[in-house]
């Protein structure tokens, strides 16, 4: 048996080609919409994939699952368990077998056994692996999805934030703690291959190490500590992670079935004199580092670094119309990559940033700590602090007020910007990306604070918590 295992950093997601090498066939399991590389990796192994299979519907990618159908003619292991309503929708227009709970497929030599362990989502299975070609006759692991991850466990509040369906977190948490209870039945020496890794917002605290085992996640996952089901209940469903809006929109896309891309084609260049068209159709990105946007950059524009679209451009970008792109070349290409990862379909073209040099007569301020703390004394400036509310709770300056970087275009008309207004973040970076969204909604005297929360805290300036300032 061979076992790969692929991990995109700027989604935390994992995705394991399985392949039985006396048989020459590979299945995916839980694939990403670059199918390439598994592919690419098949053929290197001297196999062909005939199969993929899912543990649920995801929310955070495009599924890589109709592409491998479309590409390579593999079979589709699908969950058929959950509410009518979170069935695959696409499965019937290609070879597929839908799993319920105690089925079990082969691929080659190679054993899958089903397991419904709903919670997370109704759907959600996780898949037993025996590799019978080596002579075993017992499992040596699981993929669980999004069920079970190294120190956590999934979150069962998606279905009511990110898909809109109502009083569905505590009824979905009571059954991941049933789900949980079957998990803690299981061999301690299994191992657990999970979906993602940490920086996912499918649960909290997850784990920055690829895979554990039954037996280790039983000892030290907070999440299977818990031998009542109200007090788990009520443990899961507090302190979750922030919803991106995208979530709902990549629900759909893969239960309807994602467009077939078939490659990814590379973006036109546009010219300099379609800038002012581009502003007025749809949203302009820019990947340049935030240093460099912050010196110049065209007015109307929005500033995600490359490094940190992975993270902000499903929350950012405007899915309802036409992106485009600043940027050079390499940048652009990794940019379209990652962002029809996420579903961004619309993506019209790019301009080389030095061809924009005379339409860049935008820039913005920075202060230190110590000119806040004066600025502040003198009540001259407005300060809004658009970190997460875990860290907004656990300190924050006592002037400012909370506007989460991912919502904040929908709480820009607030803020009082009648005199200029401070962002601040935990170091810098993503304030830099919030001032780049206030100047684009019309709030030009935005300014960043260098160094964010810790160079305030590193110059002995105060900060206080939750209670002393109410959150927007």
């Amino acid at each position: 048996m061979l076992l790969k295992y692929f991990y995109d950093k700027t989604l935390a997601h994992a995705s394991y080609l399985v392949g039985c090498q006396r048989a020459k066939v590979a299945i995916v399991v839980d694939p990403g919409r670059d199918v390439q590389q598994y592919i690419e990796t098949a053929k290197k192994e001297g196999l062909e994939i005939t199969a993929v299979t899912e543990t649920h519907i995801h929310a955070d990618y495009v599924s890589g699952a109709r592409e491998l159908a479309e590409r390579v003619g593999a079979k589709l292991y699908l969950s058929d368990e959950g509410p009518a309503e979170w069935k695959y929708e696409y499965a019937a227009s290609y070879d597929h077998q839908l799993l319920h709970n105690g089925d079990h497929f082969l691929i080659g030599n190679i054993r899958f056994d089903v397991m419904h362990t709903p919670g997370h989502t109704p759907e959600s299975i996780s898949l037993l692996l025996t590799d019978q070609g080596g002579g075993a006759n017992r499992p040596m692991g699981i993929f669980t999805g999004d069920f079970v991850f190294v120190n956590a466990v999934g979150r069962p509040d998606l279905l009511e934030k990110a898909a809109g369906l109502a009083e569905t977190a505590k009824a979905g948490a009571a059954d991941l703690f049933a789900s949980l209870e079957s998990f803690k039945q299981l061999p301690d020496y299994l191992q657990v291959w999970p979906a993602h890794g940490a920086g996912s917002a499918c649960g909290k605290g997850l784990g920055a190490i690829p895979s554990s085992t039954v037996g280790y996640e039983k000892l030290f996952n907070p999440g299977l500590q818990f031998n009542d089901e109200s007090s788990f209940v009520d443990y899961v469903l507090a302190d979750q992670p922030e919803v991106p809006p995208y979530f709902k929109e990549m629900k759909r896309v893969n239960k309807e079935g994602p467009r077939v891309l078939e490659g990814v084609e590379p973006l036109d260049t546009l010219p300099a004199t379609y800038l002012s068209a581009a502003l007025e159709q749809g949203t302009l990105l820019d990947l340049s580092a935030s240093a460099a946007f912050g010196e110049a950059h065209v007015p109307g524009s929005t500033n995600i670094p490359l490094k940190m679209l992975g993270a902000w451009g499903g929350w950012l970008v405007d899915y309802s119309g036409p992106v485009y792109l600043i940027g050079t070349p390499d940048e652009v290409d990794q940019a379209n990559k990652l962002l029809l990862q996420i579903g961004v379909e619309d993506i019209r073209g790019y301009f080389q940033r030095e061809d924009l040099s005379t339409a860049m007569t935008e820039a913005y301020q920075t202060v230190d700590a110590a000119k806040l703390s004066q600025l502040l004394s003198e009540e001259a400036v407005e300060l809004i602090d658009v970190r997460s509310v875990e860290e907004w709770n656990a300190g924050h300056i006592a002037a400012a007020s909370h506007h989460f970087l991912g919502r904040l275009p929908e709480t820009t008309a607030s803020i009082n910007s009648d005199r200029p207004v401070v962002v601040n973040c935990r170091s810098g970076a993503r304030s830099a990306i919030a001032v780049s969204v206030l100047q684009a909604a019309g709030i030009k005297n935005a300014i960043n604070l260098e160094g964010g929360i810790l160079a305030w805290n590193g110059a002995k300036f105060p900060t206080v918590t939750a209670d002393a300032v109410s959150s927007n």
